[in-house]
């Protein structure tokens, strides 16, 4: 099962084809969350003064709370550390293009693992640039290397989680398991970017940024995929 796209210019998309309209709100998505990206980038980069109130303020607040709740931050960094880091996001995605080479579905295989590499690139690339500081505590709870701007986490977790639902939905799974696996990814988005936060690793603009990145990225990939399969006929 596959997600055709609308098709070159001269032709018209078939009014039956629903698939193709979807595909196409996919891109232009992706535009839109690329779009919004730039602005944020942009306003980080200059360092605009409402965002940087707002990003102290908020881990300030959350700052307070870690330092005060041993127990709530050490259950924070396991999640962060092992159950959501890039690492282990990496892993599962790992596993199931493995699956997917089993079933000789190999384009699809190396289509899923070249979109998490742009991720990993684009965070790296944007980081270099922005060169953002992080957080910085007299008392910190945690630690994390690079610069701040995106959050690395959250652009994985986004990119990663987005494209097991997307593999899960082209292989046909039934509504129940899709729409469980559709809230665990939601869950573990925001759960990552939360615990970056609360951690004092990352501001909130980071966690904010490293999600629209990554959802930009993933609908661009899908809309992409979906219009080299439908030209292949």
């Amino acid at each position: 099962m596959s997600v055709p796209l609308p098709p070159p210019a001269g032709r018209a998309t078939p009014p039956d084809c629903p698939r193709a309209r979807c595909a196409a709100r996919c891109l232009r998505a992706g535009a839109l969350l690329a779009a919004v990206s730039a602005v944020l980038l942009t306003l980080v980069a200059l360092e605009w003064g409402p965002l940087v109130s707002l990003d102290r303020s908020v881990a300030d607040v959350l700052h307070r709370v870690a330092v005060g709740q041993p127990g709530l931050t050490r259950a924070a960094r396991v999640l962060t550390d092992w159950v959501w880091s890039p690492t282990a996001m990496r892993a599962a995605l790992l596993a199931v293009g493995a699956w997917l080479v089993w079933r000789r579905e190999l384009p699809l295989a190396l289509w899923a693992a070249a979109t998490a590499a742009l991720g990993t690139v684009l965070q790296q690339g944007l980081k270099a640039a922005v060169d953002r500081p992080r957080p910085h505590w007299p008392d910190p709870v945690d630690s994390a290397r690079y610069a701040a701007f995106p959050s690395g986490h959250a652009l994985t977790a986004t990119v990663v989680c987005g494209l097991l639902v997307w593999l899960l939905a082209l292989h046909g799974t039934r509504s129940t398991w899709l729409g469980t696996a559709t809230a665990a990814a939601a869950v573990s988005v925001a759960g990552v970017s939360l615990t970056r936060v609360y951690l004092g690793v990352h501001w909130l603009s980071d966690v904010v940024g490293g999600a629209l990145l990554g959802a930009a990225l993933l609908m661009g990939a899908v809309g992409a995929y979906g219009l080299g399969v439908w030209r292949r006929g």
